[in-house]
């Protein structure tokens, strides 16, 4: 594409076009993910959802791809894309919060650090994500795993309305009153039908909470496990927890001498009466040897921050993701297998609970299809070097292969790489074929495709799955 091309759209939107060989181009071209390393024809840094339209438009005119950078946290690296259009939505963090009426709006850069600091000032909260980095748009729009899932669902259970620009470049509201197929395929059917521009929400009242980051040694994986599966299954929705694996990181309450060491973890947020906490988090501190833990009441967005350190952008990633119904032996055995070695400070092995709240949304009222599973887990692959590329890509793939024989065959969008779109059909299940059709009446020429790709009911028919894309090593 030429730059003469490119000054057109220049002149029709307030938003900074930047081009390669503009100043700033490396930087804006860059997405958090280190791995990917794409080079866009051009990157509009939106001014306002006007650039929106213009951009689709324009895009889809040239024959260009488009892809859609909000929070730019996806692991697959769908913020960018070679030779196309990128909409950059970084300058577009607004989050609006009226508490009498409990709702807030957030544009399409905000992150989850926006948003609970806009929401925090009034007591209030909605389901996020577990990094405060994490953008609302991709986390929502993907189904939205959070600290507050087993209390108020998932982040797009939450979701009153959206602002949608659609591939022939109308803009349109989708609520359940207006645009209602549309609305349940933005709640979990990710990137495949428009440009959300600024997302409506419901507000729960959250304001301190008790925190608990429990550290065990690896070799109590085990005990810890077990431990942990009947706890959180006899707790309240008002605790919401994770098991994990991590190397321990160099925080004040873990001894010097297990910094960098594999480590079991219990980590999550009591945010029923705060004078319970400390007696609900007593049982933790008793499940096995522990090598460190900070127990405490704190204001809810300090949890949700507490491991952006440890995931600053720029990092090697690769991700795999599985749903199951039970931490099983089994699971808990390959589990303590790959958690003793972990191989980086950033890599995480996490085991969300998905009950409660998620499982009493009735199946097939939002595209999120899983609510009859309990846990969520993820193997989350990030380290610094390039030239260790192919030892953890290869550390993450062997434990996904080893975990999978344990679990459903289907696994949360926002937890997978690039190479799992073969997948795509068993991931969204019953909601698939819907998807499809709804894919079909909004985006019938299949314009937006640069995500876990949904194609339109009437290309689908028939066809092969996507081939597996290998990961960059």
């Amino acid at each position: 594409m030429s730059t003469p091309a490119f000054n057109a759209l220049r002149e029709s939107v307030r938003g900074t076009v930047i081009e390669p060989d503009d100043e700033g181009y490396e930087a804006a071209r860059r997405v958090y993910n280190g791995m990917v390393d794409k080079h866009p024809a051009a990157v509009l840094r939106v001014a306002q959802t006007a650039d929106v339209i213009t951009a689709v438009r324009f895009a889809r005119d040239a024959g260009l791809d488009l892809a859609i950078r909000g929070g730019g946290h996806s692991a697959p690296g769908f913020g960018t894309v070679d030779d196309g259009l990128v909409l950059d939505f970084s300058a577009h963090r607004g989050v609006w919060v009226d508490p009498r009426e409990k709702r807030a709006r957030a544009e399409a850069g905000a992150t989850w650090g926006d948003y609970n600091h806009a929401t925090h000032a009034f007591g209030l909260a909605s389901t996020g994500g577990i990094l405060s980095t994490t953008g609302v748009a991709g986390l929502t729009l993907g189904g939205g795993i959070g600290y507050l899932a087993r209390k108020h669902g998932l982040a797009c259970d939450n979701l009153l309305s959206a602002d949608v620009v659609l591939a022939d470049g109308r803009l349109v509201r989708a609520s359940a009153e207006s645009e209602p197929d549309l609305f349940w395929a933005l709640r979990g059917g990710g990137g495949n039908f428009g440009v959300v521009t600024s997302f409506e929400f419901a507000l729960h009242d959250v304001d301190t909470v008790h925190v608990g980051i429990v550290a065990f040694p690896a070799a109590e994986g085990i005990a810890v496990g077990e431990f942990y599966r009947d706890w959180i299954a006899s707790q309240p929705e008002e605790f919401g927890a994770f098991f994990a694996y991590h190397q321990a990181p160099p925080v004040p309450f873990i001894p010097e001498e297990w910094h960098g060491r594999q480590v079991a973890l219990i980590v999550g947020m009591w945010t029923g009466d705060l004078a319970e906490g400390e007696a609900r988090w007593a049982p933790v501190l008793k499940a096995a040897r522990t090598v460190g833990s900070l127990v405490a009441p704190m204001p809810y967005p300090f949890l949700n921050a507490a491991f952006d350190s440890a995931n600053p952008p720029g990092l090697q990633g690769y991700w795999k993701a599985d749903f199951a119904r039970e931490l099983s032996d089994d699971i808990l055995r390959v589990a303590q297998q790959f958690g003793s070695t972990v191989p980086s400070l950033s890599t995480a092995n996490h085991f969300y609970p998905i009950d409660g709240a998620v499982q009493r949304v009735p199946a097939g009222a939002t595209a999120f299809p899983y609510r009859d599973v309990n846990f969520a887990p993820v193997i989350a692959g990030a380290w610094e070097d390039p030239a260790d590329n192919e030892a953890n890509i290869d550390w993450v793939r062997r434990y996904w292969s080893a975990l999978h024989e344990f679990t459903e065959p289907a696994g949360y969008i926002n937890f997978q790489d690039a190479d799992d779109q073969a997948r795509i059909e068993t991931n969204y299940g019953p909601s698939f074929a819907r998807l499809a059709q709804v894919k079909s009446v909004y985006d019938p020429d299949n314009f937006f495709h640069v995500n876990q790709n949904i194609k339109p009911a009437h290309a689908s028919e028939g066809a092969e799955p996507a081939p597996t894309e290998p990961a960059p090593a």
